[in-house]
């Protein structure tokens, strides 16, 4: 199977023109839409357009509703319910355009970009864009490109020598459930960078996403903890002196002048 291609799946037309007889669902022939009969793919494209308008700048989409209630049972609810209508209307206002065209690309061909294939400047930026996708198929129920698009993230991240900053981990916790891979993903690259010797990130880095999330705060220390691979810190309870007392810098308890007794 090739990057993004869809599994097999039962194929539903709710609605057909004029040019096709009435029928229920049946199973589709192909493990790819792409190679799809043109049968097929052409009651796939028969019936109604849905109007999708995404974005708080409402960018529109005009959609085959066989289409969408095909691939997920989230369409399905919200618009095809009523096949009589010639049209109908979804917004996704707090969805991000630039995933919603990775969305449809994949609801006409059955895959997505690879970043490999990509300028280095430009894979940053198609990660982000996947990262965003990740979070609208979680809401439409889309596991399988879920999937490619988490992996099209991690890949991006990798070749452009970049990883996310609290900026962008802050939407995965806010947009997707306890146990979520991505959050499991993002904790551990969190804790990665503040482990990591060479990296000026530290705990106070990722700030916003301790007070925002508690969830994130236990993620990141039990990813730090699995990292650590079981070793402890010294007992601070064993410690003598007074490396947990208050004064000056350089100073010392048992002397006056700061020196050891």
């Amino acid at each position: 199977m090739r990057m993004g291609e869809l599994a097999p799946d039962t194929l539903h037309v709710y609605y057909c023109d004029f040019a096709y007889e009435p029928r229920g669902p049946f199973r589709m022939a192909s493990v790819n839409i792409a190679d799809a009969s043109a049968k097929t793919f052409a009651e796939l494209l028969s019936g109604p357009m849905v109007d999708i308008y995404v974005g708080e700048a409402k960018r529109h989409w005009a959609l085959h509703r066989n289409l969408l209630c095909h691939h997920s049972a989230y369409f399905q609810e919200h618009i095809g319910d009523d096949v009589k209508k010639k049209t109908a209307k979804l917004e996704l206002l707090d969805s991000d355009p630039a995933a919603f065209e990775l969305l449809v690309k994949w609801l006409y061909q059955g895959r997505i970009d690879d970043v490999s294939a990509m300028p280095v400047d430009k894979k940053w930026d198609y990660a982000h864009a996947c990262q965003k996708l990740y979070v609208l198929c979680d809401r439409i129920v889309l596991p399988q490109l879920k999937n490619f698009a988490i992996d099209q993230f991690r890949k991006g991240c990798n070749e452009a020598g970049l990883v996310p900053g609290p900026e962008e981990m802050k939407p995965i916790y806010e947009s997707t459930p306890p146990g979520s891979p991505f959050r499991k993903l993002v904790s551990k690259i969190a804790a990665r960078q503040i482990m990591d010797p060479e990296s000026t990130s530290d705990a106070g880095t990722y700030k916003m996403c301790f007070e925002s999330n508690a969830d994130f705060a236990i993620d990141v220390i039990n990813a730090i903890r699995q990292g650590a691979g079981g070793k402890l810190f010294e007992d601070p309870t064993e410690e003598v002196g007074c490396a947990f007392h208050e004064h000056e810098n350089g100073a010392n308890c048992h002397s006056g002048n700061g020196n050891a007794k």
